[in-house]
C-alpha cells in the first residue's frame, strides 16, 4: 500500500540501517526563509534499494546532503545504525561517513584530473587507514586498487592512467569502485546514470544490482527518471517542493500511484511491452 501527503517512508521488516526523523532544512532566516526539506521521515532497511524521486527542485539532492552529514538540518535528526549524526564527535562522525558514500552523475567532475586512477580510487582508503600510506603502503594499496577495478568489471591493469584516458561508462564504473574502498554499508547513488547512454545505462543498473546482492549494500537511489527507477527499487519515495508526497513499494508506487503529482511523473515515463518492476514475477 502507498502513503500520500504524510511525508513519512517506513521500511518493511529487517534491520534499519538509516533513520531520519522529522526532518527540515531552511536556506535564509525570518521571512525570507525557504524550506528546502519539510519534515521528512524516512527509514532504510539494509540490503534494499530506496529510491528518492521528483523533479528539479523537488528537494532530493538537499535530502540527501542532510542524510550525509553534509548539511546540517534546522530541525529533526539523522540516524546512522542507530546513531545521531549531529551528536557525535569528530572523530567518529569521520568514521561514520566512511560507512556511507556517493556515487555522482557526473564522475568526471569529483575526479582529479591529474591523479592516476591507482589514487582516485584509493584517496579514501589512504584517508581512513594508515596501512595504505605512504611507500610502504603503497604495494597493498595498489592490490586493493586492483581488486575494486576488478568487482566493477575494469581490468587491474588500467589503475596506471588517467580519468580522461577513459569513457563515461569506464568512468562511472571506477566511481563506483572509489565508493566501495571503504567498504560502506550505505551508498547513495545521485543520478548515477543519467549522463550515459541506454546501454551504458542498463550496463551499469545490472553491475550496481550484482554488486548489491554480492555486498549486502544498501542503497538510496536518487532520480528523476523513473524509467530507471522502476529497474532497480524496492520502494520509492516520491518528493515535490520538499516533501515527501507518496511512498511504497516500488510495485505499488509506479503501477498504483495515488498522488496526481505522482501520476504525472509517470504519464511522461514510456512503457514497453513486458514492464516490470524489480521484484515483480519475470524481472531479472
Amino acid at each position: 500500500m502507498t502513503t500520500t501527503g504524510a511525508g513519512t517512508a517506513t521500511a518493511g521488516a529487517g534491520t534499519t540501517l538509516l533513520e531520519l526523523n522529522g526532518l527540515r532544512k531552511e536556506f535564509g532566516t525570518g521571512d525570507a526563509a525557504t524550506v528546502a526539506v519539510d519534515d521528512i521521515s524516512l527509514t532504510v532497511t539494509e540490503g534494499e534499494t530506496l529510491a528518492l524521486v521528483g523533479e528539479s527542485g523537488s528537494g532530493k539532492t538537499t535530502l540527501t546532503r542532510l542524510l550525509l552529514a553534509l548539511l546540517e538540518p534546522t530541525a529533526g535528526t539523522v540516524l546512522l545504525e542507530g546513531r545521531d549524526l549531529a551528536a557525535l564527535p569528530a572523530a567518529e562522525l569521520r568514521r561514520a561517513r566512511a560507512r556511507m558514500q556517493v556515487v555522482l552523475q557526473d564522475p568526471y567532475s569529483s575526479m582529479n584530473p591529474r591523479f592516476r586512477i591507482t589514487d582516485v580510487i584509493g584517496e579514501p582508503l589512504v584517508t581512513h587507514h594508515p596501512d595504505y600510506r605512504g611507500r610502504r603502503g603503497r604495494p597493498r594499496l595498489r592490490e586493493r586498487v586492483g581488486e575494486l577495478l576488478t568487482s566493477v568489471g575494469l581490468d587491474p591493469a588500467l589503475q596506471d592512467r588517467y580519468p580522461h584516458e577513459f569513457s563515461g561508462g569506464q568512468r562511472q564504473r571506477i566511481s563506483i569502485a572509489r565508493a566501495l574502498a571503504p567498504e560502506p554499508g550505505l551508498v547513495v547513488l545521485d543520478e548515477p546514470t543519467s549522463a550515459l547512454d541506454v546501454s551504458v545505462q542498463a550496463q551499469v543498473l545490472d553491475l550496481l544490482t550484482d554488486l548489491q546482492q554480492r555486498l549486502g549494500l544498501t542503497y538510496v537511489f536518487v532520480s528523476h527518471n523513473l524509467a530507471v527507477v522502476q529497474q532497480i527499487a524496492d520502494r520509492v519515495a516520491v518528493m515535490r517542493r520538499g516533501a515527501i508526497v507518496e511512498s511504497g513499494t516500488a510495485e505499488d508506487v509506479l503501477k498504483h500511484p495515488q498522488h496526481p503529482y505522482t501520476r504525472e511523473l509517470l504519464a511522461a515515463v514510456p512503457r514497453p511491452d513486458g514492464y516490470r518492476t524489480r521484484g515483480t514475477a519475470g524481472a531479472r
